[in-house]
């Protein structure tokens, strides 16, 4: 069993950082994810010599993220929605050089600067692409303070394996309670992986490195396209994660990724107890999205309740997984407000009961 701490969210990620043997921070503060930096810039360069600095902007963080990537590094910054928001043009560099980094987002209550509540108004940006062009990063949705520290090791895994953006997309809730977490044992620096395609310096033996998002020919630029689609679609075959609750009998689904997932666990036995048979499917990896296990269960269910933190978006994706095989509904509260168990029930037999 590995170390045993009670730790915020934000302070659990950060430990994990560490641990998982990143190489530099560059992030700038802004609420609910400020801990992160805080707790870096305390802890991380007298135990493994990780670099951290506050950059002067968002703008500079992810530029600063893109020149260390492609010097072979392991880098991470963090960030809350309106400065992820201002990340959009250097992540879509960074996604076309293919370079592997971590970005957190601990999602707060929008649009424009809105609120400090926790929110889940970012899935789109996310997972649809925020910055310009056809890419895609690999998303992972933490629903507990021990993921939140989970993930970052897995998420500069498959930085790494794949020389892609990786972005843990949490909320302001999961960054700011506090659970027991068991952290996991200090990793090599700059993980296990070689990087021959890194900008060191070093020529000796090898062609120069180049790495550029710049292509001028169209005929080029379409070639890394195809490229990219390809990996998405290794991505999508090999990493798709997700987690079931009482699915084997249900006649209903409720879904929900992070924060919405725990409230949604509680609405299924609340359920339960009143002789509903209802299960859960809490998507993991928001992309690539566990499309295969919806399609499967829509022709043995009556209905999915899809519930979010905002207007309505990642149930586009299960419509879509779906293909009209079953109804899938919505319920969504917004601007930092946290729905509650009671309250979705009602919602769930207003829907679906009401003709029963």
């Amino acid at each position: 069993m590995g170390e045993l701490r009670l730790m915020k969210g934000n302070e659990a990620l950060a430990e994990a950082a560490i641990r998982a043997g990143c190489d530099a921070y560059f992030g700038y503060p802004i609420t609910p994810q400020s801990e992160v930096l805080e707790y870096l810039s305390r802890e991380a360069s007298n135990r493994t010599g990780m670099i951290v600095l506050q950059a002067e902007s968002e703008v500079a963080s992810i530029n600063m993220i893109y020149g260390a990537a492609g010097a072979g590094k392991r880098a991470m910054t963090s960030s809350s929605s309106p400065g992820i928001s201002l990340m959009q043009e250097g992540i879509s560099y960074i996604a076309a050089a293919e370079l592997p980094c971590l970005i957190v987002n601990v999602n707060r209550g929008g649009p424009g600067l809105g609120t400090i509540q926790p929110s889940q108004g970012d899935y789109f940006q996310a997972t649809k692409g925020g910055g310009h062009g056809d890419y895609k990063l690999i998303v992972l949705a933490p629903s507990s303070v021990q993921e939140m520290a989970d993930f970052v090791r897995l998420g500069f895994d498959l930085a790494d394996k794949y020389r892609n953006p990786v972005m843990i997309l949490a909320d302001g809730a999961i960054g700011q309670m506090m659970e027991k977490v068991e952290l996991f044992e200090q990793q090599p620096k700059g993980g296990t992986i070689p990087k021959p395609w890194a900008t060191t310096g070093k020529t000796k033996d090898r062609e120069r490195n180049i790495i550029t998002s710049l292509h001028i020919d169209p005929r080029e630029m379409e070639k890394i396209n195809l490229r990219l689609q390809a990996k998405y679609k290794e991505i999508q075959e090999k990493e798709v994660r997700y987690e079931t609750f009482k699915v084997e009998d249900a006649e209903y689904i409720l879904t929900a990724f992070g924060l919405g997932a725990r409230i949604c666990k509680k609405v299924v036995e609340l359920g339960r107890e009143k002789g509903y048979k209802i299960g859960l499917i809490r998507p993991i990896t928001l992309f690539p999205f566990p499309s295969k296990i919806f399609k499967e269960i829509s022709t043995k269910v009556k209905g999915i309740l899809d519930v979010e933190m905002n207007a309505g978006q990642m149930v586009e994706d299960v419509r879509l997984s779906v293909e009209g095989k079953t109804k899938v509904e919505f319920y969504g509260r917004m601007g930092g407000i946290i729905p509650t168990p009671e309250e979705i029930l009602d919602y769930f037999e207003k829907i679906f009961l009401k003709g029963e």
